[in-house]
């Protein structure tokens, strides 16, 4: 049971951390038009955020999104220097080091990145939580109606070309 909400908030957590994820990217790509709020005040006006609990997560972000992106970076060059020591010359030894610091960086990565949404989430009083739940279901069913759309599209398509090839 514990498990399974903390699954359900994790998943309520990551849609918020979601609208809030673009803010790793550099100043100058962050400035939106005065129109469109940044990802952060989208949030706020989401699910009715204080000024204090805005500058709070503003905050959090903040401090942490560099680490998270230094992780994210040293994981990648890991990543790159294990698949450059791959081959029929490789080294054994060398692949296994490689393997195993990617292993613990991925691995702090995910630490840091849970930490980072479970402290959003104490931020956020239990009826917000509830109305990111409620955010959450209503994304579901539309990605849900708009792949059956989809579906039913490339089945006509189907349909349509296999009509086509009979009448030839």
């Amino acid at each position: 049971m514990i498990h399974k909400k903390t699954t359900k908030l994790l998943t309520c957590i990551g849609l918020a951390f979601a609208l809030i994820a673009p803010l790793s990217a550099p100043l100058s790509a962050q400035m939106a038009p005065p129109q469109q709020p940044d990802p952060i005040s989208q949030l706020a006006q989401m699910v009715g955020l204080s000024d204090e609990q805005e500058a709070d997560i503003r905050e959090l972000v903040d401090t942490t999104t560099p680490k998270l992106e230094a992780l994210q970076n040293r994981a990648q060059a890991l990543q790159t220097e294990l698949q450059e020591n791959a081959g029929h010359d490789y080294d054994e030894a060398e692949i296994k080091r490689i393997g195993k610091e990617l292993g613990e960086v991925s691995g702090e990565l995910s630490v840091q990145s849970t930490l980072m949404q479970s402290k959003i989430d104490a931020i956020f009083t239990a009826e917000q939580r509830a109305e990111l739940e409620r955010q959450r279901q209503q994304q579901m069913q539309m990605q849900q109606q708009q792949m059956q759309r989809q579906m039913q599209q490339q089945m006509q398509q189907q349909q349509q070309m296999q009509q086509e090839q009979q009448a030839q």
